[in-house]
């Protein structure tokens, strides 16, 4: 399995997002640099979707809002269930069993 290497610097990408569209091919610049060629052309799109030029993706915004959100769902969810084992230890501990009234 090959090392995976850490991100570029944002820096870095936007200037070979402006190497590529000042007319450098994406493999040149792969072959000269050391990002593969899928790697500059994944910058290019993505650039493209938080520049308005594309409608095909999610913005970096809205892909951050993603994450944070799914995170924060696995969050809730485990609290939800460490809550729901903790009732029902404690009411099998004092013997009672949740009542299940209709609120109707």
């Amino acid at each position: 399995m090959p090392k995976s290497h850490p991100p570029y610097p944002a820096e870095y990408r936007r200037r070979m997002i402006e190497l590529v569209r000042a007319g450098r091919s994406v493999n040149e610049l792969a072959r000269e640099f050391e990002p593969s060629a899928n790697a500059i052309r994944y910058w290019l799109k993505q650039a493209a979707l938080d520049e308005g030029l594309r409608s095909d993706g999610l913005t970096t915004s809205e892909r951050e809002e993603l994450n944070r959100l799914r995170r924060e769902n696995r969050v809730l969810r485990e609290e939800r269930e460490i809550l729901s084992k903790a009732a029902a230890w404690f009411a099998q501990e004092t013997g009672a069993t949740p009542s299940r009234r209709s609120h109707s």
